[in-house]
């Protein structure tokens, strides 16, 4: 009766190091960093893109061409192109 749970014993204790190490190690070590710099990127696209955009239009270029062409930006951000707003 000893001999079956030791073979039980190790057969699940591989699978618990190959679970291990599929959600453990692999998870930690690379699906988050992964995550986490895909996250990072766009917050940092979105300060760029929200700096650039009011630095012209408060600079005396930019408000020069407003001016010049006649260009009236209804829109403030790409986050309010979505459907809810359009209308």
């Amino acid at each position: 009766m000893s001999g079956i749970g030791k073979r039980n014993c190790g057969f699940y204790g591989k699978i618990k190091e190959i679970i291990d190490y599929l959600f453990g190690g692999f998870l930690v070590k690379v699906i988050i960093p992964i995550v986490f710099t895909i996250v990072g990127l766009f917050i940092l696209y979105i300060v760029i893109e929200t700096a650039v955009r009011k630095g012209i239009n408060n600079s005396i270029i930019g408000q020069f061409l407003e001016k010049k062409y006649e260009i009236k930006e209804d829109k403030k951000s790409f986050l309010d192109d979505d459907l809810d707003n359009d209308k």
